[in-house]
């Protein structure tokens, strides 16, 4: 174990980019699979339905197995539990030239999906640990930068690359970048917690999560991230049949749509950092929700008034990521500290709701899509974003409080709840 980092330095930044190299791959095995989801569905002879079902198993395997990773790495150690959920994920990518199906395509992505478990509930426990309150949260959004080239790239380099190549080659390059990541964290990462000899029972983790899911303030905080994140999600699900199928896009088309998206969230990270030592944290959140519910709303009016809509869809997600980039860090850390219970169990607690959120969620999306087309999708945003909005006006101002954030930093009417 070591102290905890005040500032941010090229030395003490190397796991935090190992672990951001890993979750990259993870999150690139989402993106870079989706436009590659078409042949897919051509090889296996089923139809395009099943393409966002890719995401929903990848994300149900996210939700899985948190529950153990992150109470076991409260025990043994993180560096162990990470270094192992590492090598497996390398397994279950180079697994993809075994399946011969759609069923067990599906069954498989569960599995790679599970790689999640270790990012949130090990991983991103260890970061917060490691750092500073202030220096955590501009960790935090510095990772999400690196993390979002997957969002950004996958969807041209997997394009790119079923266009030359089968799609079986999109999983090597994966494992490939994820044993680079597994040599890193041998190298730098730190253990962040004191290993316990003791056992670990099922019976004291259970009173552990009941304990935890019973406290009011922790899982409204912990909601807060799924459903902030979901328009981004269903977008990242459905873009390639809405673009593709639905307005006779390329595939090389589809990709260069994401990338103004992706950069806006990019650049709501990058603001997050540089205001981080300036605002008290939360005001970034109230700020956020404008750009987040103004540009649901124009991808709305594109869908239902504009001749050509993906001009105006791809402005109003931008404008929404750019709100969830100024958001997001500093809702994780509000979350993560909303509960005194072991972190591990908090970041797995808090892996698990968000996983299930964006399994359910992302079927919503589907099914919102197939009742009422691009403009079911585009008003299922709207309604997401407008819940995140009253969850997090809610939530919020406690937290600041916490923290002697100065009252006329919040909104006037959320002044009087804490004064």
């Amino acid at each position: 174990m070591q102290s905890k980092h005040v500032s941010l330095s090229p030395a003490n930044l190397l796991f935090p980019l190992a672990l951001v190299l890993f979750e990259f791959a993870v999150y690139i095995a989402n993106d870079m699979v989706q436009p590659a989801m078409l042949q897919v569905t051509r090889e296996f002879m089923v139809n395009t339905s099943w393409v966002p079902t890719s995401m929903t198993a990848f994300l149900i395997g996210g939700a899985v197995l948190p529950w153990l990773t992150g109470p076991l790495s409260d025990r043994i150690g993180r560096r162990p539990v990470l270094l192992f959920g590492v090598a497996y994920f390398v397994l279950a990518c180079l697994a993809s030239y075994l399946v011969h199906s759609i069923e067990s395509f599906i069954a498989l992505r569960v599995l790679q999906g599970m790689g999640l478990c270790f990012i949130n509930a090990v991983g991103y426990a260890a970061v917060q640990e490691a750092f500073e309150e202030t220096a955590a949260v501009k960790v935090t959004a510095l990772m999400a930068n690196v993390a979002l080239i997957a969002p950004l790239v996958g969807p041209l380099a997997g394009a790119a690359l079923v266009e030359i190549a089968p799609w079986r080659s999109c999983f090597l390059v994966i494992a490939a970048m994820s044993f680079i990541a597994l040599l890193g964290l041998i190298w730098k990462m730190p253990e962040t917690v004191k290993p316990s000899h003791d056992k670990l029972p099922l019976s004291q983790m259970g009173r552990d999560y009941l304990r935890l899911f019973s406290q009011r303030r922790f899982v409204l905080s912990a909601l807060c991230i799924p459903l902030l994140a979901l328009p981004l999600m269903g977008w990242i699900a459905l873009s390639p049949v809405l673009l593709v199928q639905d307005l006779g896009m390329s595939t090389l088309q589809y990709g260069m749509m994401q990338l103004p998206v992706f950069g806006g969230l990019i650049a709501g990270n990058f603001a997050l950092v540089l205001l981080a030592d300036r605002w008290p944290l939360g005001r970034s959140v109230f700020v956020g929700m404008g750009p987040i519910v103004s540009g649901l709303l124009l991808m709305l009016a594109g869908v239902l008034f504009a001749a050509e809509p993906v001009w105006l869809m791809v402005a109003g997600m931008s404008l929404m990521s750019f709100g969830e980039g100024l958001s997001f860090g500093v809702l994780y850390r509000f979350a993560l500290m909303s509960s005194p219970v072991a972190k591990g169990t908090v970041s797995a607690s808090m892996s698990m709701l968000s996983m299930a959120g964006y399994a359910l969620g992302i079927e919503i999306f589907r099914l919102a899509y197939m009742l009422g087309g691009m403009a079911g999708f585009a008003a299922c945003s709207v309604l997401t974003a407008l819940l995140f909005v009253q969850l997090a006006r809610s939530t919020v101002p406690q937290a600041m409080a916490e923290r002697a954030a100065p009252a006329d930093y919040l909104p006037p009417e959320l002044q009087t709840q804490n004064s």
